[in-house]
């Protein structure tokens, strides 16, 4: 199995991604990856790690998602790897509530995630996506 880490979906994954029947709750599973340094395109100067620009865009998001029935549910650093291999571990892990694919994709063109978004893209190496839906077992 190849991983590979991104920063946005490639054209016809989001569409995939909401290509289903269902659109109860669900949880997205973020397994995020940090720059060791932030990268700012609209201000250079900007000198802080890559972590902590993504910390700005996830407290920002908590609002974000709230205002939306959605809300961050854990999130914890990577402190090591029990089963598997990855050539790399990441850095942090977030669990994130929605209410539905609806309320997922309201958020994500809202003007208020897309004031952030510059925190997100600054700190982000990359990160992996998994929507998890309620076993109905």
């Amino acid at each position: 199995m190849d991983v590979t880490n991104a920063v946005f979906p490639v054209p016809g994954q989001l569409e995939s991604f909401f290509d289903v029947t269902e659109d109860g709750p669900f949880v997205m599973v973020n397994l995020v990856k940090f720059k060791d340094r932030a990268t700012y395109d609209d201000d250079p100067s900007i000198d802080i790690s890559g972590r902590e620009a993504y910390e700005r865009y996830a407290s920002a998001m908590q609002e974000v998602l709230g205002d939306r029935g959605g809300k961050i549910i854990f999130h914890g650093d990577v402190t090591g790897l029990l089963l598997g291999e990855v050539a790399e571990l990441w850095d942090a892990v977030a669990l994130v509530e929605y209410v539905s694919h609806a309320a997922f994709l309201e958020q994500m063109g809202s003007p208020e995630r897309a004031a952030i978004e510059r925190h997100r893209s600054a700190g982000l190496a990359g990160q992996l996506n998994l929507r998890v839906t309620p076993s109905t077992h």
